[in-house]
Parts: structure tokens; C-alpha cells; sequence
């Protein structure tokens, strides 16, 4: 396509006997041919066809680790009774510096160095590698084994499951979600998707497992092999980096060197016209 192309603008600067002309169009040719992109370069998933993708890798119920903060409410059939263990959840308003805007603070069960909260009457908790599901059922028996509560139910959730988005994208950031399910596009969504000097097939995921150890995986995006994979829904804490095409530097460049080009051009394209032979 690109060779045809060359060969039509080929024909057409040879109708102009001016050479300073034809080297013009010879050096503006090559930059448009430079900045075209492939669709298939700017698309998720070019090849996909309609499907049903099955779930290799479920989503796991995540275990609950060092500096995590938890939202624990419980409720029952006295919600003055029940009130005491729900203080640390209560919502303040504060003003970020950075932002200057006005956020909402949620305070919860902080998971100390050593894998514990204290919780109100029930005192010290050791939490560390339970899921939101083992803790409930610890707490729920703790209170009605003291006759604290009757048929109280507890329920219990991730207040810092945030990832944090990085490179080619319109609006790099942290972000928190309380759903605590998060894919890799809702992610990409949340920073305003890739920009055009990204390659969608070549992000860096960064995570962290259960043994403090860093998992480093490249994803193609462009690959709907992605749907299935262990990688398509995020862990907290997960990161990720767009990488560059490299174009971006590319019109930086040319955005200064272009007009000095064409400007020492134009110049010895009229200093050679004065010159009589």
C-alpha cells in the first residue's frame, strides 16, 4: 500500500522541474508515512470474534495482609447495641493539599506489623492471612460467644484496594475502587485509556504476592488471549505501565527541527535561484 503510494508521488514530483520542490515533498512524504499507524496497532483485540471466553483463572478470595484497612460493620436486631463496633468506620471530611479538593477519609481497621486489629471489646485480632469470609466467622462467634450481640451479622470489606496506572495514558494515577474487582480495561478506563503514542501491546504489570516478592508480566492487549488469563482481573496494589512507541519523542523532535529544516531550505532554494550559470 505504501509502495503504491510512493510510486503515485513519484510520478507527480517528476512533473516539477524544481529540485528544491521535489526534495520538499520527497522530505514531507516521508513524514506522513512516518506518523501512520496501523489500525491494528490502535485497536484492543483486532482479531477477536464473537464468543463466549471462559474463565480459566477464577478470581480468587484475596487473604488479608500487613497495612490493609477494613471496613468490619455489625449489625443485628439492637443497632444501639450494635453501634460500638462500628465507630472506626464513620466518614470525615478532609481537604487534600495536593488536589486541592475536598475528600472523604474513611476509617477503618488498620492490619498492624504484626497482622492484628483491635476491635472494640473484643480487643486484639489476628488477622493476617484470613480471608473476609474466616475473619466474619471468627468475629460473629466472638460476640455471641461473650452474649455480646444476638444473631449478629458482620460484614467486612477492603477501604485501600487501589492500583496505580503509569506511562502512555491521558491521566495517570492511583486509583480505588470499592468493589474490590477491577480488570485490566476498567483500569486502562479509569486513566483515561492509551493515548495514541502507546503500545497496547506491551503494558508492564507489576505485582506483589504473598511473599513480598515482585511479579513482573508484559501483556498484549491486542492478544485476546488476555481475557483469560490470571493477569485480566488486578490485585491491590497491582501496577501498570504503558509503554512508549516512541513517537511521542519522535514529534517533539520534529516539532523543532522541521521549521529550522525548512527554513535553511527555503534559503538555499532562493540562493541557488540568484545563482547565474
Amino acid at each position: 500500500m505504501r509502495y503504491s503510494i510512493f510510486r503515485a508521488f513519484s510520478a507527480f514530483t517528476v512533473k516539477f522541474p524544481d529540485k528544491g520542490f521535489q526534495y520538499s515533498c520527497y522530505l514531507f512524504f516521508i513524514l506522513f508515512v512516518s506518523s501512520c499507524a496501523s489500525p491494528k496497532e490502535m485497536n484492543y483485540f483486532p482479531q477477536i470474534k464473537d464468543e463466549i471466553v471462559s474463565n480459566k483463572y477464577p478470581l480468587s478470595e484475596p487473604q488479608i495482609q500487613i497495612n490493609d484497612l477494613l471496613s468490619i460493620i455489625v449489625t443485628s436486631s439492637s443497632p444501639e447495641a450494635s453501634a460500638i463496633f462500628n465507630a472506626p468506620n464513620e466518614s470525615t471530611n478532609i481537604t487534600s493539599l495536593a488536589a486541592t479538593s475536598i475528600n472523604t477519609l474513611t476509617i477503618g481497621y488498620l492490619v498492624n506489623q504484626n497482622g492484628d486489629i483491635q476491635f472494640p471489646v473484643l480487643g486484639q485480632i489476628h488477622v493476617l492471612g484470613l480471608t473476609k469470609f474466616q475473619l466474619s466467622s471468627i468475629i460473629t462467634e466472638k460476640i455471641i460467644e461473650k452474649k455480646l450481640l444476638i444473631d449478629p451479622i458482620v460484614t467486612i470489606r477492603y477501604l485501600n484496594f487501589k492500583v496505580s496506572v503509569m506511562g502512555e495514558v491521558s491521566r495517570p494515577g492511583v486509583f480505588t475502587t470499592p468493589t474490590e474487582k477491577l480488570s485490566i480495561l476498567e483500569a486502562l478506563s479509569f486513566a483515561g485509556d492509551i493515548t495514541i503514542y502507546g503500545e497496547k501491546n506491551n503494558v508492564l504489570l507489576i505485582r506483589e504476592n504473598e511473599k513480598g516478592e515482585k511479579i513482573v508480566k508484559r501483556l498484549n492487549l491486542t492478544d485476546q488471549s488476555i481475557l483469560s488469563s490470571p493477569y485480566y482481573y488486578l490485585k491491590s496494589n497491582d501496577v501498570l505501565i504503558v509503554s512508549s512507541n516512541g513517537q511521542r519523542l519522535v514529534k517533539e523532535k520534529n516539532s523543532q527541527t522541521i521549521p529550522i529544516f525548512f527554513a535553511i531550505l527555503s534559503f538555499l532554494i532562493v540562493a541557488v535561484s540568484q545563482v547565474k550559470f
